[in-house]
C-alpha cells in the first residue's frame, strides 16, 4: 500500500495540474469561444481533488481507483480528436488547432497518469 499512497497522489496532483493549465489555456487562445475548451480544466480539478482525497483518508486505494476511472473517461472522451491530432502530427490541416492539441495532450497525460496508478495498484499487490 505504500507505493498507493505517495505515487498515486502525487501523480494526480502533477496531471491534475497540467490538465487544469491546459484547460485555461486552451480556453484563452480559442478567444474565450467555447466552454469545451475548458473541459481538461475540470477533469484536472476533480483528479487533483481524488489524489488530495487520497493522500488524506484512509481508503488510499479507492481515490486511486476514481483517479483512473476519471484518467479512462479522459481518454475516452478525447479520443474523437485523434484523427486531427494525427494530422497534425503528419502535417496535415485541421479545423482548430487549439482543439487538437489540446485533445491530443488530454490523451497523453490521462495515458500516462493512467499507467502510473496501474503501476502502483498491481505493486501493491
Amino acid at each position: 500500500m505504500a507505493e498507493t499512497t505517495t505515487t498515486v497522489p502525487t501523480a494526480g496532483l502533477v496531471a491534475g495540474g497540467v490538465l487544469v493549465v491546459l484547460g485555461i489555456g486552451s480556453y484563452t487562445l480559442s478567444g474565450f469561444a467555447s466552454v469545451t475548451a475548458l473541459i481538461p480544466a475540470f477533469f484536472g480539478l476533480l483528479i487533483a481533488l481524488l489524489a488530495v482525497a487520497g493522500r488524506r483518508r484512509d481508503r488510499p486505494r479507492l481515490a486511486s481507483y476514481g483517479i483512473a476511472a476519471l484518467a479512462l473517461v479522459g481518454i475516452a472522451g478525447s479520443a474523437r480528436g485523434l484523427p486531427d491530432v494525427l494530422a497534425l502530427l503528419t502535417g496535415g490541416t485541421v479545423d482548430s488547432t487549439v482543439a487538437a492539441v489540446s485533445q491530443g495532450g488530454m490523451i497523453l497525460v490521462c495515458l500516462l497518469l493512467l499507467v502510473v496508478v496501474g503501476s502502483a495498484l498491481l505493486g501493491d499487490r
